[in-house]
């Protein structure tokens, strides 16, 4: 899992996060990681929305390239 920040207008950023399945695992819905995070972790810190991967872009050392999944987002953001 990834998580980046998006631009907001009410908040500045808030929360997106990445997620690439382990092999044979099947999807939760937004909800329910929603309702998972949110016995967790703050309201703040809870991802805002949800995008599922196959692969995270990586960097030549194996590190993700967070800037590269923000802008694949760049394109899909709702008004």
């Amino acid at each position: 899992m990834a998580v980046i920040g998006l631009p907001d207008q009410q908040w500045g950023e808030v929360v997106a996060a990445f997620i690439r399945l382990a092999p044979g695992q099947a999807a939760l819905g937004p909800e329910e990681l929603r309702a998972y995070c949110r016995e967790r972790l703050a309201p703040y810190k809870t991802p805002v929305r949800w995008e599922f991967v196959d692969a995270f872009p990586l960097t030549p050392s194996g590190k993700i390239q967070k800037f590269k999944l923000r802008e694949s987002l760049a394109g899909h953001q709702p008004a």
